[in-house]
This record gives structure tokens, sequence and C-alpha cells, in this order.
């Protein structure tokens, strides 16, 4: 059997949550169209006859980080690519132009020697726009190219494939010693950091512009009821009043459809009837405490 660590690369919103919640089969990070939306590392175990292998879903990295919290973002992916790997993933866009953002990642891409490099090329469901032409250069410098759409989950299965191919051969009793008899998939997350991943998660869909990136969701209690419904009590923090104004919306609508969309896929996570209470507050430095 073969096993091994694969780091994902690639920046923001290029794919990365999206092509690990496939592979895995079910929703470990949480996603959106927006860029950092994931802003930590977060580790997941796919199995199947042939091994088992550990992705390490990274941060988006940013070209210029002109605030705190996106300079925080940088330095946690960072960390985690200097943990190691085996594999490294590098996953681009055609759709998008190269710039200095991808120039950056390819950068710190090119100084990891000792692990295997596969490209890949995402969202090939699109067809327009196509800048393919501009990555095609790569393809000799990698030890595999794979292109898919992780969406749409196509051609999924050769790059798990080719991961494989590049594992390194382990016995099944060092297998059991990495695992320690974790349920799949192994996650590096608490319960309650991933019910705050999904009620950000919705923040960054349902609202617009600069919102989403002055946002941060600390779940403050969660307590089974004696009528089996799980309360959760979760205070979403903003840095200006006039944010949390427009959390608030008209007549309370946008937290009740926040809480609304959180609330049904917390019932999924949990299998259990769930009350959510969400409340908003002021906290203007919560970026700086940010880790």
């Amino acid at each position: 059997m073969r096993s091994g660590t694969v780091l994902i690369l690639g920046r923001p919103n290029v794919g990365k949550s999206t092509l690990l919640n496939n592979i895995i089969g079910k929703k470990v990070a949480i996603t959106s169209p927006k860029p950092q939306t994931t802003r930590f590392a977060i580790q997941a175990v796919y199995s199947d006859e042939r091994g088992y292998i550990l992705f390490l879903d990274t941060p988006g990295i940013f070209g210029k980080t002109k605030d705190s919290l996106s300079q925080k973002i940088n330095q946690n992916t960072l960390k985690a690519i200097n943990q190691g790997a085996d594999v490294v993933i590098y996953m681009v866009d055609h759709t998008r132009k190269r710039d200095y953002e991808e120039s950056k990642v390819l950068g710190i891409v090119r100084q990891l020697t000792k692990p295997k490099k596969i490209l890949v090329i995402n969202k090939i469901d699109k067809l327009k726009p196509s800048y393919l032409s501009q990555y095609k250069f790569l393809f000799q410098e990698f030890d595999d190219v794979q292109i898919i759409s992780a969406l749409k989950r196509k051609h999924l299965k050769p790059l798990i494939e080719s991961i494989f191919k590049f594992l390194p051969e382990k016995k099944t009793s060092e297998l059991k010693e990495i695992l320690k008899g974790k349920p799949l998939p192994v996650l590096n997350i608490n319960s309650r950091i991933y019910l705050e991943e999904l009620i950000r998660e919705k923040i960054f869909l349902l609202t617009r512009k600069e919102l989403p990136y002055t946002t941060f969701v600390k779940v403050e209690q969660m307590e089974e009821k004696p009528n089996k419904v799980y309360y959760i009590k979760a205070i979403i923090y903003t840095t200006e009043d006039r944010y949390k104004r427009m959390l608030i919306g008209k007549n309370g609508s946008m937290i009740k459809k926040i809480g609304q969309f959180a609330r049904k896929e917390l019932e999924l996570f949990l299998n259990h009837k769930v009350f959510l209470d969400l409340e908003i507050e002021v906290n203007r430095h919560w970026q700086e405490s940010f880790e």
C-alpha cells in the first residue's frame, strides 16, 4: 500500500477547496466564488484499496498583502508548505490570465525540490475565456499534468491515480500508526471550528463586496437541549458599525437569511434539529488577533 502527504497550492479562488471536497466525497472545506474564503490549512484523509492520502488544502497565496489578515493568511500557507510533502499539486485556473500573484505562487512551487509535482489545470468545464496557452510552458517542468473540473468532478480519478503513483510504499502497520484508528476523513479541525466555518461561508455567499472580509465567526455555546434540539450560539464579529447594519439588513432580513442557510447545512452535518442563535458585534481589532 502507498501513503503520503499531498500539498495543494495555488492563488486564491482557483478551486483548491472544491477539489478537496469532491475527492473526499463530503464537505471538509468551505467554498465561495470570492478569494480569501479559506483562512487556514485544512487536512483530510482520502483512502481506498491502494492506501491513504493526507491532503493539505492551503489558503490561496496573495500577491500583494496590504492588510494584516492577508499577511497572516500568507504566513499560514508558508507554514503548511514548510511541513513537507511527498507530492505537490499546483493548481491553476485557465480562465484567468497569469499575473504577479500567479508568478509568486509558481516561484514558491519551483523552490520545492524534494516532492513530486503535479500541474493541475482546473475549470475545463468553462471554455471561454481561456488562457491555457499562457500555462503550456509549465508542462515540461512538472512530473505530470492533469486537466480537470473540480466543480463538475471531471477527471478526478486519473488525478488520484497519478498521486498514488508518486507516493511511497508503506506497510499496513505503518498506516495504522499514522491514523491511530481515527475515523475517515481525518480532519485537523474540531466541530466548533467547522461550525464557525459553515456560518462564515454563508456570509461569503450572501453578502457582497468588502463585507465578508470584515467578518469573523465564533461559536460561544453548543448544547443539546432536552427536546432533542441542538442549540448553537454564535457571534459574528465585524469591524465597523456600518457593516453590522449591513449584516442585520432591513428589518433583520440579512441575518435571518444567513441563519436559515447556515441552519439547514448544520442540521445535515449534525444529523440533528438545530436552533441557531446569531448575534453581531463590532470588534475593530479582530484581524490583528487572527492566527
